[in-house]
């Protein structure tokens, strides 16, 4: 059986971690795998989104225990090159060209709140329950911190880190973590409706966009404008920039809403 299980529906990547019975905790078999299908190089052709979820009760718990139970043993080296994998992982997921829209539901702690954060859009059921539970190990969340700490408020990530309490989905929503709570109908439609939004944008544009906003908040001002004015410019001239423009002016959809891509 597979861990991760995948579905091109559209153009739409689903990609569903698949170890039910431990609540898709993962190990180095699952980074392995999600760091190869979120690679930018093996990507399938004519994608505009990726959806990340979890089959079962839980969307992720964090590590594998017996993963777990196996780096009591490692070295301090062999623990550095594997919080390396670990960090790729989560960064091969957070620069990925596409718009990744997680579904998040259950138990979402530890690991699997870094599965959250690197989703550039996520929706929470109701009763989902997220921590940073690390603390309670002796651990710190540190491999993840980066990442959470690009969609939390600092407030919220200084509470909930130190104290490794377990927080609510709406908790999770005012902190920055998700942006839609609600059952899991509603759960869908809200996703449903996001990649709706999605397929009426350039798919260069949102690409182009994702690479923007990672460029602003890594670079100081004084970088930004000659950075964004090439962009624009870049942009307006395109094929794609010049199907949109045209469009509007002819008061008629660009081709990427009509064709099939």
């Amino acid at each position: 059986m597979s861990i991760v299980l995948t579905e091109k529906l559209d153009h739409v990547l689903h990609i569903k971690l698949n170890r039910p019975a431990i609540h898709n905790a993962f190990n180095l078999d699952v980074i392995h795998e999600l760091t190869f299908l979120f690679s930018k190089k093996n990507l399938p052709k004519n994608l505009r989104a990726i959806v990340l979820s979890g089959e079962g009760p839980s969307f992720c718990a964090g590590g594998d225990l017996e993963w777990m139970k196996s780096m009591i043993k490692y070295t301090r080296k062999q623990n550095q090159k594997d919080a390396e994998k670990l960090y790729d992982m989560f960064d091969t997921i957070f620069q990925c060209p596409l718009p990744v829209i997680g579904k998040v539901h259950g138990n979402v702690r530890g690991g699997g709140l870094g599965l959250t954060s690197v989703c550039d859009i996520v929706a929470a059921e109701t009763n989902t329950l997220f921590g940073f539970s690390e603390a309670h190990l002796g651990l710190v969340p540190s491999v993840i911190c980066p990442f959470v700490g690009r969609k939390m408020t600092e407030s919220s990530l200084r509470e909930l880190m130190v104290t490794g309490k377990v927080f609510s989905a709406q908790r999770a929503y005012d902190s920055g973590l998700v942006h839609f709570v609600g059952d899991k109908k509603s759960s869908d439609k809200f996703i449903a409706d996001t990649l709706s939004s999605i397929y009426k944008c350039g798919p260069e544009a949102i690409q182009i966009t994702k690479s923007l906003i990672d460029f602003i908040f890594t670079n100081p001002m004084n970088k930004a404008k000659a950075k964004t004015s090439k962009i624009i410019a870049e942009r307006r001239v395109s094929a794609e920039g010049q199907e949109g423009m045209h469009g509007f002016l002819e008061k008629r959809p660009p081709t990427w809403r009509t064709s099939d891509l």
